[in-house]
Parts: structure tokens; sequence; C-alpha cells
């Protein structure tokens, strides 16, 4: 029996149930059950299916969401899954992680009064259940096309640009400083949000598919850029950017400072069942430590969810704005909040000082004054109204900052913006050097998976045009001769 679409009007939005605060803290797991095929159904019903679907514009990928979520709503799940995946080489990872509150649902059309539709879980709903039917099969080419391309970083914006040039046919060899593929999905990410089984299958498909991936390679080091650029027919820059953004205040080189990324990876390192040193040493390890977290957005929030998870003392995240402002998830900081965790708002540190293996930490109030360029108020520090906090441990999650690629690469034709970005024809997205492409936050900065993804998706669409110019041009010369 076909289910009627429209069911905002009598059926309420529901998410998936949610374990109790206190009792996800004891594991790393996700928070959130999966929808079953009933409660699925249910919710992709609510769909109205409108004429401008405004959570297909603000989708980055331009999912075609009320189109698989009325297959959804039919139980028609693996033409909704194909629907899905035509536009998101990812869309379990994306229904799993994705802002929904800011993108998708956020502009859902019924939102006002009704609530939106529970976009992000059904769309994760629709990909588990294709893995498990077998639905998701590795990549099989037309044709096989003798052209390589080398993709430099395993992130999203990688990972999606080798799955659709090997779509197309061509060769493509992945390189990655780290053990594993997958980046920023398989270390930064904390498996409360996102499971690593989930980025595990997905690599082990690609490398089904014909992908060729090369691990602890780090480019300058192992092989040096213009080793890959000779072995290559065009090169993928998608290192993404990793850099901690550094407070503006003297004496940070102290012990019990760290940088959020550092702290995450060595957890999921952890989790991954790896020896890590300095998390069984107590560098990396907030257990029985008072935390405290600088910085308002989603790193931020899975800095303190981890620390409260590994048996802290007390965790507290310093933010220098209200919560109305923080450009974090609104979803995320609901959960932490669930989770114990307390916020100090329109906070911010001026100073550390050292005693006794502890950080005294000068805290300044913060009234927010005049507005900046994106709208939000601007933060003015009050040095007249200040107090002091004591902690264990302070983990910097002030955002990221690109590399310096042209020095790690020793590669000096490579250009960089004002922001240390790569500079790029946002059209092509070539760089100033012939044939070696860029994509993701090492041309945006450090933005959102979905964006990565979109990114590579683009970058295969150019790259391939490129080639296929080239080729052109190669085989005129030929012609020219005779």
């Amino acid at each position: 029996m076909t289910t009627k679409l429209l069911q905002f009007v009598n059926q309420k939005k529901e998410m998936p149930k949610k374990r109790s605060g206190l009792n996800r803290l004891k594991d790393f797991n996700e928070i959130y059950n999966n929808f079953n095929k009933v409660e699925a159904k249910k919710q992709a019903s609510r769909c109205s299916q409108c004429g401008i679907p405004f959570c297909q514009v603000h989708c980055p990928l331009q999912n075609n969401i009320p189109d698989w979520l009325k297959l959804a709503s039919e139980d028609r799940l693996k033409e909704a899954y194909e629907v899905s995946q035509s536009t998101n080489n990812f869309p379990e990872i994306c229904g799993s992680i994705c802002p929904q509150d800011r993108l998708c649902e956020g502009n859902c059309v019924i939102e006002k009064g009704f609530e939106s539709v529970t976009i992000g879980r059904v769309e994760k709903h629709i990909t588990d259940t294709a893995w498990e039917k077998g639905w998701v099969q590795p990549v099989k080419p037309n044709k096989e096309i003798n052209k390589s391309i080398g993709i430099i970083g395993s992130g999203p914006a990688g990972l999606s640009a080798a799955e659709q040039l090997r779509k197309k046919g061509y060769k493509v060899e992945v390189y990655d400083r780290y053990d594993r593929p997958g980046g920023l999905l398989i270390y930064g990410i904390p498996n409360f949000k996102l499971e690593k089984y989930a980025v595990e299958r997905r690599t082990k498909i690609l490398k089904k598919g014909g992908v060729i991936f090369h691990n602890n390679f780090e480019v300058g080091k192992t092989k040096s850029f213009n080793y890959l650029k000779e072995k290559h027919d065009a090169i993928l820059i998608a290192t993404g950017v990793y850099k901690a953004r550094e407070l503006d205040i003297s004496k940070l080189n102290l012990d019990q400072i760290i940088p959020a990324l550092n702290f995450l990876i060595a957890s999921n390192k952890k989790g991954l069942g790896d020896k890590v040193p300095e998390f069984d040493n107590g560098k990396l390890n907030a257990k029985d430590k008072n935390v405290v977290v600088i910085g308002g957005g989603d790193t931020a929030m899975d800095c303190v969810r981890t620390a409260v998870r590994q048996n802290a003392k007390s965790v507290t995240c310093l933010y220098r704005r209200n919560k109305e402002n923080m450009p974090g998830s609104m979803r995320e900081v609901s959960h932490a909040e669930e989770e114990g965790i307390k916020f100090s708002w329109l906070s911010v540190p001026i100073s550390f000082k050292s005693i006794n293996n502890h950080i005294n930490i000068k805290v300044a109030k913060v009234v927010l004054d005049k507005t900046d360029s994106s709208g939000r108020e601007m933060p003015k520090t009050m040095l007249n109204n200040t107090h002091l906090l004591k902690a264990d441990l302070v983990i910097k999650a002030l955002g990221f900052n690109p590399e310096n690629l042209p020095k790690l690469f020793n590669y000096k034709n490579l250009k960089v913006t004002n922001w240390g970005t790569i500079k790029v024809d946002h059209k092509t997205m070539m760089t100033s050097d012939k044939g070696v492409f860029a994509a993701g936050d090492i041309v945006r900065g450090a933005s959102l998976v979905v964006w990565a993804i979109k990114d590579g998706r683009d970058a295969a669409d150019s790259i391939h045009k490129y080639l296929l110019n080239k080729n052109k041009i190669n085989l005129e010369k030929k012609v020219s001769v005779f």
C-alpha cells in the first residue's frame, strides 16, 4: 500500500530514539538509534513535495531530496538510494554529520509551524539499507582510459573525486600521510557522530573498484611533488587544512595546552585499536582532569563531548560570543548540554599561568558590539571584568589554517592566496601550475564535509574536461603532420 504524502499536518516530526545523556557517556557509539522501516516511511511521508524545494536549493550537493523522500515513503528504497547516490558519493555519512539544522532541514518550507522533515536520518536509513541489501557495488567503468590521476589527500574531497574519476575509467591513485584512508572522516570526527565502519567500508569498496591507496606517504618526503607530476597525467591536491589557529596570547607553549586535532586524532586512534603513547601517558587524555575547551564551532563540540566520555572531572567550554551566535550546529550544542558540559558564554581567555602542573586561566567577560560583515555582533573584551578559571588541560578549538604547501611539498610553483589556501581558477579548479588542480578545504578554507564532497566532484569534472581537451589538441597536432 502506498503511503500518502503531505502528512506533516497530522504526523509529528520525530528523530530516531536517542540514548539518554548519562547512558551514552559510557561509550563512543552513535547517540541515535537508526530508523526502522516503518519510522522512516512515516517521516519521509511528511514531505510537502513543494514547487520550489528549498531543502535542495540549500544543499551544497543539490541533492534531489523531495524525490528520494517520496520514494522512501513508498518503500521503494533501492530507487531512493539510486537517486540519492547520483549526487552524493557518501549519503550515509552526510546523513550522520551534516548540520541539517543549518542546511536542508533548516530551510524546509513546512518548518514554520509544523517542524521540518527529518531529512538527514531518512537519508542515512536509505543508504544503510542499501549496504545491508548489497545494492552498493564497486565502480565498474564502461571503458578503461589509459590516463592516470594522482590525488593527494584521502579526505572527503579526495575520495569523492577518486570515485568520480574512476567511474569515467581513469586510473586513480590516492596518496595520504596517515596510515588509513579517510582523512578528517576517520581521524577528526568522533565515533559518536560517525562510526568508523561507515568510512572503512567506503574506502574498501573504492579499492575493490580499482582505486589504489598509498598510505604513510608524505609528498616532499616520501617522494617529491615532481615525481607525482611525472607519474600522472593530472594531479589533484585535496589535503584539507589542519594547522591549528592560535590565540593571540604569549606563553602558550605549555604542555597542558594542546590543539584540538591532536586531541581528537589520539582519541580516534585509540578507538581504532592503535597504540597511542601520548594518550596512554595522559598528555592527550582527559581522564580525571578539569578540561577547558576554547571555541564555539563543531570542532569545539567534538572536543567537549570526547573529553566527557574520557571521564574528565569537569568540562567547560569558553566562547567569546553568546549561544545564538555560535558558528557550530545548535543540535550539537544541545547534545553537549545534555551530556553535562558547562558553557561559559561571552568569555575569552587573556592569560595563562602554569602552577604545579595546573593552569590558571585569566578570563575576561565580553560584550557584543557592532555587527561585522557576516551580520554577527562583534565581541568587545572587558579587561576590567575578569575572573580565574583553573584547569588541568586546555584544548584550543579555534579553527584551522592551511599549512604552507609550497614549502611542505618543496614545490614553489604552487601559488597561494593571502590566507594561505591554494590559489585556483574557480571555473576550472586548476592551480597556477598546468595540470595541477585543488579542491576542498585547501581551497575554500575550513568548511563542511558536504562542501568538500561537492568540490571533489567538481574537480573530477574539470580534470576530465582538461584531459579530453589536451588529448584533442595532441590528436590535432598528429593529424597536422600528414
